[in-house]
């Protein structure tokens, strides 16, 4: 099969379009014939590596795919050749505590598809069918696979943990990224209202196309918590997404007394100092999670199908052509998800 492979870490240079092989189904796995592909923001941080990252070389990024079913291993009765799916990059052993009581992505040996295992970016993959979320026959794949990493971490962090709830004020710190914006669309179907924070106009102006209530232009208000707490009415916000983690401060005094920060990232660093005492004052809670359990992937897919949440779309590259998709994300030019078409 065709592959975007990278033998070392690195720049996008380290990526190669190759040939490698093919899986098979073992017993309980499906092996699917990928179409589209999307990215995720991890792929570039596994690409560049870090200190203890450990990986089975050459690595294939990716961890969203959609495509078709082409072969079934021993004992799957639940799908059936030529059956068009979209995959889960949450993989749970299946068999410890936290995954036999339905929290598979807090599993003990948790895996995330294209991060410590070979991911999407090539023409098959083959997973146990609990991973893989059956479409319609006619839905398009591009969409979901642009959906499903986003959308199941988003509905994880703000209904499931966050427990948001219908006119309360959400402010997400950030316009253009694929959670960000499933994070938008999830809050607007909940009923709350929406502030985005964000620098770039042309990505706030697509926030708002998408729901958004408040645009604030950090680039103009660099102490954006203010424009936060006089947008509230000086009460402050509900609930914060904050996947930069630099931002924490801010975000932490834009909260009212008994408010949420959500976060399931750092794209800004993993490391930064924040004034505790603003933590205790306030009774702020910080909840953190990491993508979701398969029932708030089903949740969410089933949303997706349903029209009710679609993804924001960015740009679209063949497979060959992996590494000027990951410049554009890595640049932060996109607005959405970029997808790559394999088929």
């Amino acid at each position: 099969m065709k592959a975007i492979l990278f033998h070392q870490h690195g720049g996008p240079e380290v990526l190669e379009y190759a040939d490698f092989q093919s899986p098979e189904p073992r017993p309980g796995e499906a092996l699917v014939r990928l179409q589209v592909a999307s990215l995720n923001r991890v792929d570039i941080t596994v690409r560049k590596g870090w200190p203890g990252l450990k990986l089975e070389l050459p690595h294939i990024n990716g961890a969203d795919g959609a495509g078709e079913i082409v072969q079934l291993g021993d004992g799957v009765v639940d799908f059936a050749i030529g059956d068009h799916v979209v995959v889960n990059a949450n993989i749970g052993c299946g068999k410890c505590e936290y995954c036999l009581a339905g929290w598979d992505n807090r599993c003990r040996d948790w895996h995330l598809l294209g991060e410590t295992m070979r991911g999407t970016y090539a023409e098959y993959i083959s997973l146990p069918t609990r991973q893989l979320y059956k479409l319609p026959a006619d839905f398009e794949l591009r969409i979901a696979a642009a959906s499903a990493l986003v959308f199941q971490t988003a509905w994880h962090s703000l209904i499931t943990r966050g427990n948001l709830q219908a006119g309360e004020t959400l402010v997400i710190v950030g316009a253009g990224g694929g959670v960000n914006t499933a994070s938008l669309q999830v809050a607007k179907l909940s009923g709350a209202r929406i502030i985005v924070v964000g620098s770039d106009a042309k990505k706030l102006a697509m926030a708002e196309s998408l729901g958004a209530d408040i645009l604030i232009d950090r680039s103009k208000e660099e102490d954006w918590s203010k424009a936060v707490y006089l947008a509230t009415n000086k009460h402050g916000a509900d609930v914060i997404v904050d996947n930069v983690g630099i931002t924490f401060p801010l975000s932490l005094r834009s909260l009212r007394k008994g408010g949420r920060l959500l976060t399931v990232g750092n794209t800004g660093g993993p490391k930064f100092e924040i004034d505790n005492r603003l933590i205790f004052a306030k009774h702020l809670s910080i909840i953190g999670s990491t993508m979701s359990p398969i029932r708030d992937f089903s949740t969410v897919m089933e949303l997706i199908v349903a029209g009710k949440l679609h993804p924001a779309l960015d740009q679209r590259f063949p497979l060959k052509d992996a590494s000027a998709a990951q410049e554009r994300l890595e640049n932060g030019e996109q607005f959405g998800k970029i997808t790559l078409d394999i088929g």
